[in-house]
């Protein structure tokens, strides 16, 4: 695993949009219109920002899958995260899906617990190289990495399949949410 820069911009963003095109929890927040695609690509275009200040991005060796870490407690207000903030409803959201966005973020938020946590808020591969240990072996060096910072790692996944494999790493459910999808809260 390395650390991206901020040249790895594109290629981190292109992985996740690619990965996560037909996601729940992803299109629940995203105006579904002829523009969808583009909006998707925008979600993940802020969300490696606001990770690169607040957290850590990161590519598996072979640049073909990637993760986005988020410290909570280090994420700050600030008039560039403001900025991104209305980006983000202009380009992603819509102005009829805020209150349906920021009710989802005020119940993810509600239930996490406050404590210093590492966030995994995206993790993804190239749909050409799934299913070939590329991921495992990114999930095993961002295990490594918050034992390393004496962080519990949480995230949420829509994704049913998904559940047997992060169970295999030794995540649990602690919580489930039904927001027209069932999201899955896990920690390890």
């Amino acid at each position: 695993m390395i650390k991206a820069t901020y040249n790895d911009k594109d290629l981190v963003v292109d992985i996740l949009t690619r990965s996560f095109e037909s996601n729940q929890s992803v299109n629940y927040i995203v105006k579904q219109d002829k523009e969808r695609l583009k909006r998707i690509k925008y979600l993940m275009d802020y969300s490696f920002e606001v990770c690169y200040l607040f957290g850590n991005v990161f590519l598996s060796s072979d640049k073909k899958a990637c993760a986005l870490v988020l410290y909570p407690d280090k994420k700050k207000t600030t008039f560039k995260t403001v900025l991104l903030d209305v980006k983000l409803i202009l380009n992603t959201v819509g102005f009829q899906n805020i209150k349906k966005t920021l009710s989802r973020e005020s119940l993810i938020k509600g239930i996490q617990p406050k404590e210093h946590m590492y966030y995994l808020w995206f993790i993804g591969v190239d749909p050409k190289f799934q299913q070939s240990g590329i991921g495992t072996s990114l999930l095993n060096d961002l295990i490594q990495d918050s034992n390393l910072k004496k962080r519990p790692i949480y995230l949420e996944t829509s994704t049913l399949k998904n559940l047997p494999w992060y169970q295999k790493f030794g995540f649990q459910v602690y919580h489930e949410a039904y927001l027209g999808y069932k999201l899955f809260f896990l920690k390890r």
